[in-house]
């Protein structure tokens, strides 16, 4: 059994249950598991040590949210300027091209953009299915996987194309047929219960205004049958809600209440214009929230109330979102955002740093339901960790509160990531530097895709 030690670290920020900061602490791992949690020097002879003189110590951040696939659509001229609607109306043109390889490389890319800035965990919402492309999913699992980062893709869905009052183009949308048989053959290959799991499936059907109500109802059951979660975008804009009041006669979450969607194994995306009866409704399902702030702002869509939901028993975690409307992978940086936005809203005395840290890693395990596994550094979870340098330029100063400092001074990368006790991240750069190496076939295809008429 391989042990390694992360020794006498200037602060190790342990996220439990009483946000213990351990200064000159020192973590211990037998495997994948974290065996030991000190707050001194740990005699042990350990077969790696990782010394964290000038440096603090996490638990590995939990993406709640994103889609990996938009990594090849960064920045793309006539959307970045557009609100959500007109924007997916726009870029399902360019998105309905992607095949195989283009998911398999995307995600790769993706995930090692989130592992490099602190990302231990990553969901990716995959909705997106070309017609003569039947194992696209299963690409993007392997593209997943590659980076070596633990993933949970959700087995996306939609079913209604423009021409059954929906945005998509026919070409990416399927029979609901097609989409149950295919969500129970991907969560039968590819879905792991099993404690510690590295790769577990959720049933994603893409937003109210993509599918029908007869297949929101019968993920649910699906769900149900294999013991998957659940997820979908909600409440995204004041678009979407005028959309659900004129299609089905109720808003949003109510509309999520009539399908039998209100329960607490499902989560929502973004949840930004919700009313002080739906965050209730939410509260009494246990439902959670990806608090997406960079693509709320990069699209115009608003603000999520987290500050009041915080106060309720909803679970919330922090999401990346598509790069198409983040424009990067970037977790750490996803955090601080988090902070600022709900300080814009609420006030500067509302939201701190060590808020926004414990959404990131706490929150989303409770998201993705595995606050028993990951999320903390406690004796008996996973040894997925993550450590900042703090003697760069950006750090100057601000060693008198080096956790606040990550968030407040605007770190970009980590020093180490490990997950499952695996080192993914070293000195800051990947370990795999074959991943790398995607990059320019990455930007190739990417070019082909938004040129492409």
């Amino acid at each position: 059994m391989a042990t390694t030690l992360f020794h006498n670290f200037d602060l190790v920020a342990t996220m439990d249950e009483d946000r213990r900061e351990i200064r000159g602490g020192s973590v211990l791992v037998d495997d994948n598991v974290i065996s030991a949690v000190s707050d001194g020097i740990l005699a042990t002879h350990a077969e790696h040590v990782i010394e964290g003189e000038g440096k603090i110590l996490l638990p590995g951040f939990i993406n709640t949210h994103h889609h990996l696939y938009q990594t090849l659509f960064r920045n793309v001229p006539g959307a970045a300027e557009s609100k959500l609607f007109d924007w997916l109306v726009f870029l399902y043109g360019k998105w309905k091209g992607i095949d195989d390889e283009a998911v398999r490389i995307s995600a790769a890319i993706g995930c090692s953009e989130l592992l490099l800035s602190g990302a231990t965990t990553t969901s990716d919402h995959f909705y997106l299915f070309p017609n003569g492309y039947p194992s696209i999913f299963d690409a993007e699992v392997e593209g997943g996987m590659m980076s070596g980062i633990r993933f949970h893709p959700c087995r996306g869905s939609m079913s209604l194309s423009k021409k059954d009052g929906g945005l998509p183009p026919d070409s990416v949308v399927q029979t609901e047929d097609e989409i149950l048989r295919d969500c129970q053959r991907v969560i039968e290959r590819y879905h792991d219960g099993s404690r510690f799991s590295m790769l577990r499936v959720a049933l994603a059907p893409c937003s109210p205004f993509s599918v029908t109500a007869d297949l929101m109802r019968q993920s649910t059951k699906l769900a149900d049958e294999y013991n998957v979660l659940l997820h979908t975008h909600l409440a995204e804009t004041i678009d979407e809600e005028q959309f659900c009041l004129q299609s089905f006669g109720a808003r949003p979450v109510d509309y999520m209440e009539q399908l039998g969607w209100l329960r607490d194994d499902v989560w929502f995306a973004h949840l930004v214009h919700v009313s002080n009866d739906d965050i209730s409704k939410l509260s009494a399902a246990g439902a959670g929230l990806a608090h997406c702030p960079s693509s709320n702002m990069t699209l115009g869509s608003g603000i999520a109330p987290v500050v009041p939901m915080r106060k309720t028993s909803m679970r919330i975690g922090i999401g990346v979102d598509g790069s198409a409307s983040n424009d990067t992978s970037n977790m750490i940086r996803e955090v601080r955002q988090a902070m600022l936005l709900q300080r814009v809203h609420y006030g500067a005395e509302a939201f701190s740093a060590r808020d926004a840290l414990y959404l990131a890693t706490v929150g989303g395990a409770e998201v993705l339901q595995r606050e028993n596994e990951i999320g903390s550094i406690e004796v008996g979870k996973a040894a997925d960790l993550i450590t900042f340098d703090m003697g760069g330029i950006e750090y100057a100063g601000a060693q008198s509160d080096p956790l606040a400092a990550i968030v407040h001074c605007g770190a970009e990368h980590v020093d180490t990531a490990m997950v499952n006790g695996e080192i993914r991240v070293s000195d800051g750069r990947l370990v795999d530097e074959s991943l790398c190496r995607l990059i320019p076939r990455h930007n190739e295809i990417s070019l082909d895709l938004i040129n492409r008429r």
